[in-house]
């Protein structure tokens, strides 16, 4: 019995650890667009916004990437489409899309991407998943539409909603690549490693999509607008790098370890409240009713959704299913 509670204890706490980390992920993300939009006004492409993004935070993660070398080996497909799915294509499709529809549409299909990570655990991987997860989900999306007020510039541009949707489907490879060889024990991939290396891979496809070598650098030297007061572009691009995009990655990454892609995913929605609450703070752009109403709404669906699932590593199933059949299959193992 009290080694029970023990197990008890331990997985609770690795539960709350690998929430706290998925929140701190949505936070860091939520900040870059607040960060990119005075330099974007200054005089820089959002393109070029963005490769300065993942090259800067490349190039701080490079000295982990010569460390963990070895995955160059073991695990290149791993390497390859984190950096293609997790890091390039996310940006690069939603940065298309934006320029065909309006930003909170093209935001709230992205945000979609929870609903299809517990598609791909129930008819791909085919486990069964919770009524509470799914409906998480739903809560979480219905209350996303209301902070990005979908309504307010809802029109219909088919090739728009398409790469708004790959944007989706390249986060969805985001969260289960981070989920990649987490059950391994030892011979699984070190997550920093795997996001150096993506990193890596994601500035080089952005290299040739953006051409850097158009971009106005002076920008950089001067000071960009934040609701009236003047901020040195270096630093804005310094808080991209390191929070919006190091230490984003570097939380969600171990939150997917610890908790399962699916709530991790839900989790992410909150980036979305959080990205709107300091534009709300930091630039001047006020929330409306709907948008509060709708940002409540995003966290009861991720709380439903976190507190549904078991952590990794719990009695429990991951996206509900039974789990005592493995549990007992390893104590077997374990004794012969």
């Amino acid at each position: 019995m009290p080694v029970r509670m023990s197990e008890s204890s331990q997985v609770g706490r690795g539960k709350g650890i690998g929430l706290g980390l998925a929140v701190g992920s949505a936070v860091a993300f939520g900040g870059s667009g607040v960060a990119a939009k005075p330099l974007i006004e200054a005089g820089l492409d959002p393109l070029h916004v963005v490769w300065l993004r993942v090259a800067g935070a490349a190039l701080v993660m490079l000295p982990l990437a010569v460390r963990h070398r070895g995955l160059l080996r073991s695990r290149p497909a791993l390497l390859a489409g984190f950096g293609l799915l997790g890091v390039a294509g996310v940006q690069a499709f939603y940065f298309a899309s934006i320029s065909r529809i309006p930003v909170g549409v093209a935001l709230l299909v992205e945000y979609f991407a929870p609903a299809l990570v517990l598609g791909w655990v129930r008819f791909v991987q085919r486990r069964p998943v919770t009524r509470a997860a799914a409906l998480g989900v739903v809560l979480a999306v219905g209350g996303l539409a209301c902070v990005v007020e979908v309504w307010s510039g809802l029109s219909f541009d088919a090739l728009g909603l398409l790469l708004a949707l790959g944007a989706a489907c390249c986060q969805v490879g985001y969260f289960v690549l981070s989920d990649q060889g987490s059950d391994s024990g030892e011979a699984a991939p070190d997550p920093l490693g795997v996001i150096a290396y993506g990193l890596l891979v994601g500035a080089a496809v952005l290299t040739v999509v953006a051409r850097p070598w158009s971009m106005d650098w002076s920008v950089l030297a001067g000071t960009a607008d934040m609701n009236g007061t003047p901020v040195a572009a270096a630093v804005l691009l310094a808080w991209i790098v390191l929070l919006a995009t190091v230490v984003a990655y570097v939380t969600g990454v171990l939150s997917v370890r610890r908790l399962s892609p699916q709530v991790a995913g839900v989790v992410a929605c909150l980036e979305a409240v959080i990205a709107t609450v300091l534009a709300w703070f930091l630039l001047g752009e006020h929330l409306s009713a709907p948008q509060i109403i709708g940002g409540a709404v995003v966290l009861v669906g991720a709380f439903i959704a976190q507190s549904s699932t078991p952590a990794k590593g719990s009695a429990g199933p991951v996206a509900g299913a039974d789990a005592r059949t493995e549990t007992e299959l390893s104590a077997r193992e374990a004794a012969t």
